[in-house]
């Protein structure tokens, strides 16, 4: 809604027998453009689930209870597909859930719905790290290898958008980094629209193996998302 600031009517009264003229000023629009943008941001649709491993079929859903120290982000560059259509998604509009990916067992969907009622767009891939849930000192949670691009990701009315990762692309069993239980999730990571506070915790469970870890880019469905994670570089 606009608003109408008006200055005061400045006005001179006449002096008795001086003959001094009336000044004033009139009303000045300083109406601003219509409406900024949403913010964007991340929530989860329920409360968070206790320990252990993701399961396929049931996605966990992250607490937000631990402020970010830093952007979780991965070190390479990223990519997108689609034009931003939109602003940029909702703290109050996004839905996050995490869960294991049927027959692949190191690997994690990163599921992001779009619970508002207009299309929005989030960054060209959700910014994660890995660390343990107790540390105190989160500046060496392990980045995941991101696919290429810098797109932004348009997510429709109601609809979702899917990231996958791999923890262990490698399947190795030794050299593993120790003490990784958690996935961190920030739903649209650059920084602008979102506070990292938003930043989203799900378990892994303990006995997680995680060795450098690859990410997809935001896609529409998991399949898609799947094939490019497996692009990213090694």
């Amino acid at each position: 809604m606009s608003v109408r600031h008006r200055r005061p009517l400045l006005v001179a009264t006449v002096l008795a027998g001086a003959g001094l003229a009336l000044t004033a000023c009139g009303p000045d629009n300083t109406d601003p453009a219509a409406g900024p943008a949403p913010s964007a941001s991340s929530t989860v649709a329920a409360k968070p689930t206790a320990g252990g491993a993701a399961t396929a079929g049931a996605p966990t859903t992250g607490t937000g209870s631990r402020p970010a120290t830093h952007a979780p982000s991965g070190g390479s560059t990223k990519s997108g597909s689609g034009s931003a259509a939109g602003g940029p998604c909702d703290v109050q509009h996004l839905s996050i859930h995490v869960s294991a990916r049927s027959g692949a067992p190191s690997q994690r969907v990163i599921e992001v719905q779009n619970t508002g009622g207009s299309s929005c767009s989030l960054s060209s891939s959700p910014g994660v790290d890995l660390g343990n849930a107790t540390a105190r000192d989160r500046s060496k949670n392990i980045k995941p290898i991101l696919a290429s691009g810098t797109t932004r990701f348009t997510v429709a009315a109601g609809q979702k958008a899917y990231a996958v990762i791999d923890l262990d692309p490698s399947g190795a069993t030794t050299g593993t980094a120790p003490g990784i239980d958690e996935l961190n999730v920030l739903a649209d990571d650059e920084g602008t629209n979102m506070p990292l506070s938003s930043t989203q915790n799900f378990p892994l469970g303990a006995g997680a193996k995680v060795l450098e870890p690859k990410m997809s880019i935001y896609r529409g469905t998991v399949a898609e998302a799947v094939t490019s994670m497996t692009a990213a570089p090694n």
